[in-house]
């Protein structure tokens, strides 16, 4: 039996990998209860999606990959250009990786997830001359961080 005078301590409910929901209830015993805290852990792989903020990504997934072709325009020796490709289920605070398929080492590619489903690539010259790449195979991942 618990008391009223129990509940300001941590209480923890452990459930099962085929528990597919729970619902808790506090009930005061003597009066009103207020609930200060409610806090939910675990791997976000083992939650579901909506609980860890990509109710589009499949329950498990920790990687987006997208794959297209991407013509950077002409660059002068240390210009950079800003490039916003859309991967569905990107949110801001992921880490994101871009690689372009190019034996050229003028460019250098930085990037983030800029905002919800979208990764900012920024390219730079770092030649000493203008260079105007041709069309190439882009590779972008975003991994899902792990939530506390």
């Amino acid at each position: 039996m618990m008391a009223d005078a129990s509940l300001n301590r941590r209480q923890t409910i452990r459930v099962g990998a085929g528990v597919a929901f729970a619902q808790v209830g506090i009930v005061g015993f003597d009066g009103q209860i207020e609930l200060e805290a409610l806090r939910l852990f675990g791997l976000p792989e083992a939650a579901p999606a909506v609980l860890y903020g990509c109710p589009a990504v499949p329950i498990g997934t920790r990687s987006l990959a997208l794959e297209t072709t991407l013509d950077l325009p002409s660059r002068t020796a240390g210009a950079t250009a800003n490039i916003d490709v859309i991967v569905p289920g990107a949110r801001r605070g992921d880490f994101a990786d871009a690689s372009l398929d190019t034996s050229s080492i003028a460019f250098v590619l930085d990037c983030h997830v800029w905002s919800n489903n979208s990764v900012r690539m920024t390219a730079r010259n770092v030649s000493a001359s203008t260079v105007d790449l041709a069309a190439a195979p882009l590779s972008v991942q975003v991994t899902k961080r792990r939530l506390p």
